[in-house]
């Protein structure tokens, strides 16, 4: 039983090393590479749609407010 323990904790060992040449390989840096910038491409259209709707947020909520704004002019002036 205790020779399988260290059978296995070799072969565990020998399987990270070679994981680890594998995960720092040329190959392996460019399909990085390549996510990377996809993630950052994805991250920029993100970003630009969330800068079209806080603008239009913006206009929503000036545009609401011009209209309280009426309101209230004609609630004191009597109208309605």
């Amino acid at each position: 039983m205790k020779l399988k323990g260290v059978g296995l904790f070799a072969l565990g060992t020998l399987f990270g090393l070679e994981g680890i040449k594998l995960l720092s390989s040329k190959d392996a840096k460019k399909i990085y590479t390549h996510c990377t910038a996809g993630v950052l491409r994805a991250k920029d259209c993100v970003m630009n749609q969330v800068t079209t709707l806080q603008e239009n947020c913006s206009d929503i909520y000036e545009e609401a407010k011009a209209i309280n704004e009426e309101r209230a002019g004609k609630e004191d002036s009597g109208e309605e």
